[in-house]
C-alpha cells in the first residue's frame, strides 16, 4: 500500500499546563473538508475514518522527519482523538525540541500533517467535465505519524503533488484523470465495473 500524506493549515498551537511541560496540540486532519490532490481529484475524510487507529503505535514527528520525534502513543507522550471537526493530536515534546515549541509559539509553524494508508474509500464521479472526481476516505488502515509542519500548504503541496501524481495512477479511475498507464486503466475499468454493478 502507498503511504500518503496530507496537510492542514492553521491548526497547531502550544499549551502550557499549570504544572508540567508545554504541549503541542493540533488537528492533523479535518473531516468533510475537500482538498484537491495534485489536480487529479478532490478528497475528503469521513468522520470515523480514524476510529480503528487511534490507539496504534503512532509517532508525532516534526515535518515528517523521524529524526525529530515529538511524542509517541505507547510512551504516553502523544494522545490521539477524534472530535466532530477532525483528528486531534497532543504531544509532549522532549526538552531537546524546545525549538519546535518556540516556532509554534511565534507563529512560524502553523500547520499539521499526517501519514497514512487507506483501508476503504469511495469514489464519486464528477458531475461535469469541469469538476474533478471526489474520493472519500472512509477508513484509514494505518496511521504512521502526525505533527506540526513548516509548509502545510503551497510548498508542501508542490512536493506532495509529485507523490500524488504517482499515487493517482493507481487509485484514480482512468476516466477520471487526464493521463495514465495501462495498469491504471485496467484498474479503473475494474473500479468502474464495480461502480456500475452497484448502481
Amino acid at each position: 500500500m502507498k503511504v500518503e500524506r496530507r496537510t492542514a493549515a492553521g491548526t497547531v498551537e502550544t499549551r502550557a499546563a499549570a504544572a508540567g511541560p508545554k504541549t503541542i496540540r493540533g488537528y492533523g486532519a479535518l473531516f468533510n473538508v475537500e482538498t484537491v490532490i495534485a489536480g487529479y481529484f478532490r478528497e475528503q475524510i469521513a468522520p470515523g475514518a480514524f476510529d480503528n487507529v487511534l490507539a496504534s503505535d503512532v509517532r508525532s514527528l516534526f515535518n515528517h522527519d523521524d529524526n525529530f520525534v515529538l511524542g509517541r502513543v505507547p510512551a504516553g507522550t502523544l494522545t490521539l482523538s477524534a472530535d466532530d471537526r477532525g483528528l486531534v493530536y497532543e504531544c509532549t515534546p522532549p526538552a531537546t525540541r524546545a525549538d519546535v515549541l518556540e516556532s509554534v509559539d511565534r507563529g512560524d509553524v502553523t500547520g499539521s500533517s499526517f501519514s497514512f494508508t487507506v483501508k476503504r474509500d469511495e469514489w464519486t464521479r464528477a458531475a461535469t467535465a469541469a469538476e474533478l472526481p471526489l474520493r472519500t476516505i472512509l477508513e484509514v488502515d494505518g496511521l504512521f505519524d502526525v505533527g506540526p509542519v513548516t509548509f502545510p500548504a503551497y510548498e508542501d503541496t508542490t512536493a506532495e503533488a509529485r507523490d500524488a501524481a504517482t499515487a493517482a495512477a493507481s487509485i484514480v479511475p482512468a476516466d477520471m484523470r487526464v493521463a495514465g498507464d495501462a495498469a491504471a486503466r485496467d484498474r479503473a475499468r475494474r473500479e468502474l465495473a464495480v461502480l456500475e454493478a452497484e448502481a
